[in-house]
């Protein structure tokens, strides 16, 4: 295995647009869920999703005329990000959405970025704690409260454990973020971790639905509810993941899980666009604050805005 290319911190033209199309397809996800689980339990709909995603993913990985890895110490990292990344975070997510209004879950989903910046900073030496960080999270997570409405933080009423199993699968999904680091050190094709990552996955969740669910005991799903798991498995698991593994080879853990913050933007933007919902006054100021959050993440602006500042003041001394 070659050593990988330092890492750049500041996403390019290139990752943003990647960032933005995962958004939209992890942002798909939360209204399939919600269509599947009025159907199926969690578990069988998360064994569905990685499931059936697996083999899309290897079916990629030949056509792109890559090769799985037979390093044995590969496939237990393969294990452990798979459990992190797929099989807890999927699973709390589904079963919180079963129980907690979508609004509340994409809120609470949106602290992932928060629990990066807090294990990467302490774990990863290029990805150390620093004010723009920092400032850049709490606003894009106070934008996303104010876009989706802090009537949804009115948790009065609902179950405590289920808003706990979202913030979970948050921590998990930042761990698992900052231990996918060394697939990119490793030198490992992003195709080829996420077809790794989710074949683990697929295989523990199968067992655990068929033990706990007996899904084959279970009435068969209309086609609407088949059509869910189709488009949960094939763009929001073993597309979207091609995608998460290139951003977070290229750009690191905290920028990766930015992607968060704008699932709600382009839910709401999609709303708008093809279902003719109303944009509220609210809405744009949650997306500004969430743009002045992802801005300060970038830095790039801050360090022109510094450059215009030093350079007046240099005019002015001569």
């Amino acid at each position: 295995m070659s050593p990988a290319l330092p890492l750049s911190p500041v996403m390019g033209a290139r990752d943003w647009a990647l960032l933005l199309s995962l958004s939209l397809l992890w942002g798909g996800s939360f209204f399939l869920n919600g269509v599947a689980v009025q159907a199926l339990p969690p578990l069988t709909i998360v064994a569905a999703r990685v499931g059936l995603a697996a083999p899309v993913l290897w079916l990629a990985v030949r056509a792109f005329g890559h090769r799985m890895p037979r390093d044995p110490g590969v496939w237990a990292a393969f294990i452990l990000m798979g459990v992190l990344n797929n099989a807890i975070p999927f699973s709390l997510i589904v079963w919180g959405q079963s129980h907690i209004p979508s609004g509340l879950a994409s809120i609470l989903n949106a602290t992932t970025p928060l629990f990066t910046v807090v294990v990467a900073g302490a774990l990863l030496a290029d990805e150390r704690f620093t004010g723009r960080r920092i400032v850049g999270v709490v606003f894009g997570f106070l934008g996303v409260t104010v876009l989706i409405g802090v009537d949804a933080l009115n948790v009065g009423g609902l179950p405590f454990l289920p808003q706990l199993a979202i913030l979970g699968a948050a921590l998990s999904y930042a761990c698992s973020s900052v231990f996918g680091r060394r697939f990119r050190r490793w030198s490992i094709d992003p195709l080829v971790t996420a077809a790794g990552q989710v074949t683990v996955s697929g295989l523990i969740m199968v067992g655990l639905a068929a033990v706990v669910d007996r899904p084959w005991t279970l009435p068969m799903p209309d086609v609407s509810v088949l059509a869910a798991l189709g488009a949960l498995a094939v763009l929001c698991t073993a597309l979207a993941y091609g995608l998460f593994f290139r951003i977070l080879a290229s750009s690191g853990a905290t920028n990766v899980q930015l992607v968060t913050f704008l699932v709600p933007v382009t839910a709401i933007l999609l709303g708008a666009l093809i279902l003719g919902e109303t944009l509220r006054s609210n809405h744009f100021a949650g997306m500004a604050l969430i743009g002045l959050g992802l801005l300060a993440m970038d830095g790039r602006p801050w360090r022109a805005l510094r450059s215009l500042w030093g350079g007046a003041d240099r005019g002015a001394a001569a």
